[in-house]
């Protein structure tokens, strides 16, 4: 297995983390998408990384679509975004 993540970066990376360098969840269930095993998405990445850092948390950067939707729910209500 390689060292490095689906996206490209180093496995391990996480979201959020305020060290390294700095973008709607759809009406369906993320649990119930077709392609929600997938890796997240660019976009998703982006923003989730946004959202982390002003929640001061650190997400990991290997997750699924369907994850990256539910962390991006969850961190637009912690941080007032969304709304």
């Amino acid at each position: 297995m390689s060292n490095t993540d689906t996206l490209g970066g180093p496995s391990g990376d996480t979201l959020g983390d305020s060290s390294t360098p700095a973008g709607n969840s759809a009406e369906k269930d993320p649990s119930d998408w077709v392609t929600g095993d997938e890796p997240m998405t660019g976009a998703q990445r982006s923003y989730l990384d946004t959202l982390a850092r002003e929640a001061g948390e650190e997400i990991p950067a290997d997750i699924t679509k369907a994850e990256a939707s539910e962390h991006i729910d969850r961190l637009q209500s912690k941080t007032g975004r969304g709304q």
